[in-house]
C-alpha cells in the first residue's frame, strides 16, 4: 500500500451517466433510487453538491452513441429499451456548467468518442467548458465500441478497432495543436486605450493537413484555464495500450480483481516510461468499483439481497452484448460459460471465478445477476472497515492510484461513501481532507501541484505550448 514512505492518497471519482441505472440495470426500480430523474439539472446539481462536500475528485460521466442490440439480435433494442439499460441515455457535457455553478473544486470527466466528432468543433466545445468550470473539465477519450452508434452517424459499422486507435492518434495531434500552438499564453490583451481585444501576431493557423483531418485552424476559442484538459481514458487492447501510454493522465481499468488489471496496469507504466520518456507514476489508474456499505456486515448483505431483488437480468445481458459483441441468447440456460469458444467470455469468467469461489457454475444466469450491481467492475459488499481492506488490496495488488466508483441505488450509494467509507479512508491516512488547491483546476488537484493547469512536461501535449513571450517564428508547431 505504501508509496515510498507514504501511503498512497486515493484519488476517487463517481461514476455516473446520463441514464437510470448506469452499471446496476433495472435498480432503477428501488424505492430509494433516483438515477431515473436524470433529466432534471437539479438532480445532478445535488450530486455534484454531495461529492464536492465529501472532497471526491471528480464525476466521471460515462456516454455511449447508441443502443446495446447485441442479445437477442441483430440489431433487437427491445431488452435494453424495456430494462432501462442505458436506455434513453442523455448527452453528458450539457449538465457540467451547471453543476460547475454550484460548487468550486470538483472535477468533471466527460466521455466524447473521437471516431464521431471532427476535432474542430470537439475543441471549442471543451474550451468553452474548461473556461466556463475556471478548469476543471477532463476529457475521456474513447473510439467507440456500438455498431448501434456507427449506423447513425453515416457508417454501418464501427470501423476496425485498430484503425480507430489510428485515426485518434492524428486526432489528438489536431487537438494539441488547436489547443496549445494555435494561440500564445498572451494572446488576449484587452487594451482599451489602443482598441485591441487580441494582438493578432499572437495567433496563427495550425495548417495541419493529414490522412484523415484537414484543419487550417486556428483554434476559435482563446486559451483556457488548461488549454488541453485533464486527459482521461478506458482501453487496453494493444493498440488502447500504446495510446494511453502516450496520452492518458488518468486511465480507467475496470476487471472483478486487481489480478485481473495489474499486468495491463505494469504495461503501460512500463511503454509510457520506454517508448514516450513519461514517469511511469505520472499516470493514474482508476479501478472500476461498486461499494455496498452498511455500519455492519449484516447490514451490508441486506441491502445487496434487497438490490439484487431489483436488478433487470435481460438489462444485464444486453449490456453484455454490447460491451463484448457476444450474443448470451445463444447459450443454454445451463451451459457453463467457461467451456464456450469464445475468448472474451472465458476470460471475464475465470476473473469472477477468482473473485467469486462461491459460484459453482458460470452460466449467462450467475454472469448476468453479477452484472446487475456493478457491471464488469469488483462489487464489494461489507463494513466500511471491509471496504477500505479491499480498495488497499487493490492498490497494492494493482498498483491503482484510486477508483471509479460506481452506484447500486443513487444518490444512496454515494451518500454510503461519502458517511462511512470515506472517514475510514481518512483515519487509515489514505484520503486528503481537503481539496489540494480549493478552487484549483482537476489536472492541478489529481497530480497535487499548484499551477501545474497544463500536462506535465514530459507528456507529448507539453511541446505544442506557444507560451507567452515567444515569438511565432520561436516556436514551431510539432507534428
Amino acid at each position: 500500500m505504501s508509496n515510498g514512505t507514504h501511503k498512497k492518497q486515493l484519488i476517487l471519482n463517481a461514476f455516473v451517466e446520463s441514464c437510470s441505472g448506469h452499471q446496476s440495470p433495472g435498480l432503477w426500480q428501488h424505492p430509494d433510487d433516483h438515477s431515473s430523474e436524470f433529466n432534471d439539472i437539479e438532480h445532478w446539481v445535488e450530486l455534484a453538491k454531495l461529492c464536492e462536500k465529501a472532497k471526491i475528485h471528480g464525476i466521471f460521466i460515462a456516454d455511449v452513441l447508441g443502443g446495446y442490440d447485441v442479445y437477442r439480435g441483430p440489431r433487437n433494442l427491445e431488452p435494453a429499451i424495456i430494462s432501462g439499460a442505458q436506455w434513453p441515455v442523455n448527452e453528458p457535457l450539457a449538465v457540467v456548467p451547471a453543476m460547475a455553478a454550484a460548487t468550486k473544486s470538483i472535477g468533471f470527466g466527460v466521455t466524447v468518442a473521437t471516431t464521431y466528432e471532427q476535432p474542430y468543433h470537439l475543441a471549442r466545445r471543451l474550451s468553452t467548458v474548461d473556461h466556463l468550470t475556471k478548469g476543471r473539465i477532463g476529457w475521456n477519450i474513447v473510439t467507440g465500441y456500438l455498431d448501434s452508434a456507427a449506423r447513425n452517424l453515416g457508417a454501418t459499422e464501427q470501423p476496425a478497432h485498430d484503425d480507430r486507435y489510428a485515426v485518434a492518434e492524428e486526432y489528438m495531434k489536431v487537438m494539441y495543436k488547436l489547443f496549445e500552438s494555435s494561440w500564445r499564453d498572451d494572446a488576449v490583451v484587452l487594451d482599451r486605450k489602443r482598441g485591441i481585444y487580441t494582438e493578432p501576431s499572437r495567433v496563427r493557423e495550425i495548417n495541419h493537413v493529414g490522412k484523415h483531418y484537414t484543419v487550417p485552424g486556428p483554434h476559435i476559442c482563446q486559451p483556457s484555464p488548461q488549454r488541453t484538459p485533464l486527459l482521461l481514458q478506458a482501453g487496453t487492447s494493444k493498440a488502447g495500450k500504446t495510446f494511453a501510454a502516450q496520452h492518458a493522465e488518468g486511465i480507467f481499468v475496470a476487471g472483478h480483481s486487481p489480478s485481473v488489471v495489474a499486468k495491463n496496469i505494469a504495461e503501460i507504466r512500463q511503454m509510457a516510461r520506454d517508448q514516450f520518456g513519461r514517469n511511469p507514476s505520472d499516470i493514474k489508474f482508476m479501478a472500476l468499483i461498486c461499494p455496498v456499505i452498511g455500519r455492519r456486515e449484516e447490514e451490508a448483505l441486506k441491502k445487496f439481497n434487497q438490490y439484487q431483488r431489483y436488478g433487470s437480468i435481460e438489462g444485464a445481458l444486453a449490456l453484455f452484448g454490447g460491451w463484448t459483441g457476444i450474443d448470451l441468447s445463444t447459450y443454454g440456460d445451463d451451459e457453463e460459460l467457461r467451456h464456450v469458444e469464445s475468448n472474451a467470455i472465458r476470460s471475464a469468467v475465470e476473473a469472477w471465478s477468482k473473485a467469486s469461489p462461491s459460484v459453482p457454475k458460470w452460466t449467462k444466469h450467475t454472469v448476468a445477476k453479477h452484472i446487475t450491481i456493478g457491471g464488469l467492475g469488483a462489487t464489494v459488499v461489507g463494513t466500511p472497515e471491509q471496504v477500505a481492506d479491499e480498495f488497499e488490496r487493490w492498490v497494492e495488488e494493482a498498483d491503482v492510484d484510486g477508483f471509479n466508483i460506481a452506484y447500486a441505488i443513487k444518490p444512496g450509494s454515494f451518500v454510503d461513501v461519502a458517511e462511512l467509507l470515506i472517514p475510514e479512508l481518512r483515519r487509515r491516512g489514505l484520503f486528503w481532507k481537503d481539496y489540494a488547491i480549493p478552487g484549483g483546476t482537476y489536472r492541478e488537484n489529481l497530480y497535487l501541484t499548484k499551477g501545474q493547469t497544463g500536462p506535465l512536461p514530459s507528456h507529448t501535449a507539453a511541446k505544442y505550448r506557444w507560451k507567452a513571450g515567444v515569438e511565432a517564428l520561436d516556436h514551431t508547431i510539432p507534428e
